[in-house]
């Protein structure tokens, strides 16, 4: 790993660490720092990696960011009865242009993941997202992608990379290792009708604000069959947070973003998490307080998680059968767990991109729809994308 790239955590947040108490979780993780150096990454599981680039945010004045209000706030709440190690590998120091910052934040969470250490990046803009992507070019074949968001960030490809426009390079640039993006939280008045059509048809999954207010249980099966999520600031409402922070009146509240983070914690696919468009101000208290209770509720998540079995016992799961007009959709439901699965039928003759049949997470909700002969969305649209 190439220690260049990152710089210690400043001395102000360390010496602020001090006066916590000894059960904070800013005194039972190791931190890089000036001082001590680089900590032992062997015991660790989750690190924290800041990255203050904003070059690339279509509004950039040249305002430079600070995460130093975020730790303070992190470290100083308390850590629940988590068995796994944490590390602040402090900040990735921004390259001469962009790109720089790309290559070494790549470089890193590349390290991280095939080591099967989860990063979570506290970033700038939320084009690095297409950054973090690209580090798992070599690690998996097809990756899905899960984007908390007001916007789909589509934008047009052909331009130069932005924050608003970031998802067109990851569809559109080689090697191409999307398989699936799902829109979380998308609000329609932000979205224009061309990208609504282009998301619906790509076969991508979205789905509105109301729809996970409703029920924010909802997130769960989509997070289970996510590798990376990048979380968005402007899908909050402008209520939760501090005034550079506030976009819209409409969002989600601070339970609905901490429980969609627990969920994407306790997903076993989840390597990598990022908290974008972080905008400092004077009065940060509100901003900086619900981020650190963000990644706080997605280690609780990681703490959580309970391995499936893989479905080779009969007895870790029970199989149903639902026939629907010409369809055979067959369901699988965890003995260990509870949770659902419905099976995405391998099709040898067409060249797909599965490559044997495989599972999609699904809801108890969908079973019952499938008995009552509605063919579930997410299975209709896997189905569809895997004939493409």
């Amino acid at each position: 790993m190439n220690l260049s790239f990152l710089s210690p955590v400043q001395d102000l947040v360390l010496a602020h660490n001090e006066l916590l108490s000894v059960q904070a979780l800013g005194r039972k993780i190791s931190i890089h720092s000036q001082q001590n150096g680089f900590p032992d990454l062997e015991p660790v599981k989750l690190a924290i990696i800041g990255v203050p680039e904003n070059r690339n945010d279509v509004n950039y004045i040249g305002e430079e960011i600070q995460l130093s209000e975020i730790r303070k706030s992190l470290y100083g709440l308390f850590p629940g009865n988590w068995a796994y190690n944490i590390a602040d590998l402090g900040d990735i120091v921004l390259g001469e242009t962009v790109e720089d910052t790309y290559f070494a934040l790549r470089s890193t969470v590349t390290h991280l993941i095939t080591n099967d250490i989860i990063p979570i990046i506290i970033g700038g803009s939320q084009d690095l997202t297409y950054a973090k992507y690209r580090a798992y070019d070599e690690y998996i074949p097809m990756v899905n992608i899960v984007n908390v968001d007001c916007n789909f960030d589509l934008g047009d490809s052909t331009k130069p990379i932005k924050n608003t426009s970031f998802l067109g390079k990851v569809i559109m640039e080689q090697p191409y290792n999307l398989f699936n993006y799902s829109s979380v939280g998308y609000q329609t008045y932000f979205n224009s009708q061309e990208e609504i059509d282009l998301m619906e048809k790509l076969y991508f999954e979205a789905y509105r604000l109301g729809e996970i207010t409703n029920n924010v249980s909802f997130v769960e099966p989509i997070m289970r069959d996510a590798n990376i999520v990048s979380l968005d600031l402007r899908s909050i409402r402008s209520s939760e947070v501090s005034s550079k922070q506030k976009f819209s009146p409409n969002g989600f509240d601070g339970r609905e973003i901490c429980a969609i983070s627990r969920y994407a914690g306790i997903s076993n696919k989840v390597s990598s998490f990022g908290i974008y468009e972080y905008k400092p101000s004077k009065d940060d208290e509100a901003t900086s307080m619900l981020i650190a209770q963000i990644i706080w509720y997605f280690i609780e998540g990681v703490n959580c998680r309970i391995l499936d079995d893989d479905f080779t016992d009969l007895k870790s799961y029970q199989k149903f059968t639902v026939l629907i007009e010409e369809e055979e959709l067959i369901f699988y439901k965890s003995s260990k767990t509870g949770r659902w699965w419905i099976e995405i039928p391998f099709l040898p003759n067409i060249d797909n991109k599965l490559k044997r049949k495989t599972l999609l997470p699904c809801m108890h909700d969908d079973y019952m729809d499938a008995t009552n002969g509605k063919i579930p969305e997410r299975w209709y649209k896997a189905y569809k994308k895997n004939t493409v």
